[in-house]
């Protein structure tokens, strides 16, 4: 296995990330929405991460890591993912002429598969779980000898996904809050990275699955835990907290919300109700989040990250087949 020396993960890191990521990506659109404000009872804005070309905020990460693997003539990465982390990784190595094998659990999300497929990417199906594919990277990187992009334990991914929030900072500079989805971390370890230097009294709200819970449990213990993994909600099916981002958020969070699976799938829906957009279950979460913390909201300008629209259409027909929840807050 290749390795890479370790760097700072920082606010000076992720102003020089921006000119990295910006050779491929533009800004992302930050839109208020008047009736989801008005059900919420707060100043609502979406951070449309949904746009960006692979449809995910990680392809900012994806960008900045490659960037600097090559400068140090590493041409060849492997990583495990249920989807986004590894698209990131497959269309960022494409732009950037390095090789990439996308380990991925059997099962997994096709419309994700098809994707990193369509980028070149070598991409093998492994495990039943986001753990199991990783235990075959380890070998796997081993015998190739390929770079192994961890998809939390990176300070170059989490240093290039920190620009949005610079984005979002600047748009939106008397901002009091942001909602965002947990799975590995990386987002909201760069979130309060960007953030708290800028402004230590902005308040970050994570959301995650009940049945998929292990950062929520880990926040809530203080200590690094593993919980079951049975959400279908790729952007949230990770079984353990991992050390990185959970070192940066373990005493940085506000609060911390977790949602049933009806509840996620009534997020989709709602996003598709108040924004239009058709995001997946991770991505729409922070919407049924921010119902949930209505107190703690009110009045306040807030930001809610759309982190993904790579859902299933079997995910999307579930959610909007799912009524009952979702009419009574439409109606309101």
């Amino acid at each position: 296995m290749i390795e890479h020396k370790r760097y700072p993960i920082s606010y000076i890191e992720v102003l020089k990330a921006r000119n990295v990521v910006y050779n491929h990506l533009t800004p992302t659109p930050l839109i208020r929405y008047e009736n989801l404000s008005s059900v919420i009872g707060a100043e609502i804005y979406v951070k449309h991460e949904n746009h960006n070309p692979t449809g995910s905020f990680k392809v900012r990460g994806g960008i900045n890591l490659i960037h600097h693997l090559k400068s140090v003539g590493i041409n060849g990465v492997i990583t495990f993912s249920t989807g986004n982390h590894g698209l990131s990784i497959a269309q960022s190595a494409a732009w950037l002429g390095v090789e990439a094998t996308i380990v991925v659990p059997e099962n997994n999300n096709p419309v994700k598969n098809r994707s990193i497929r369509a980028t070149g990417a070598i991409l093998l199906e492994a495990g039943k779980t986001f753990e199991e594919a990783s235990a075959v990277v380890d070998g796997l990187s081993e015998k190739e000898n390929l770079y192994y992009a961890h998809p939390a334990n990176e300070p170059h991914l989490i240093n290039g996904v920190g620009t949005e929030f610079i984005e979002i900072s600047e748009a939106l500079p008397a901002l009091d809050a942001v909602v965002l989805p947990v799975g590995a971390g990386s987002e909201v370890a760069a979130a309060i990275v960007v953030l708290k230097s800028i402004n230590p009294d902005i308040q970050i709200f994570a959301v995650q699955a009940e049945c998929s819970s292990a950062a929520f449990q880990s926040w809530k213990s203080g200590k690094i835990l593993s919980s079951e993994n049975t959400t279908f909600a790729g952007g949230f099916a990770t079984g353990i907290a991992y050390e990185t981002p959970f070192e940066i958020y373990k005493n940085n969070l506000t609060d911390f919300v977790v949602l049933s699976e009806e509840e996620i799938y009534e997020g989709i829906s709602l996003a598709g109700y108040y924004t239009h957009n058709f995001v997946e279950g991770a991505g729409a979460s922070t919407i049924m989040a921010a119902i949930k913390l209505k107190e703690q909201l009110k009045g306040k300008k807030v930001v809610l990250q759309f982190s993904g629209c790579n859902a299933s259409s079997d995910e999307i027909n579930t959610a909007y087949n799912l009524r009952s929840f979702t009419d009574g807050w439409v109606n309101k």
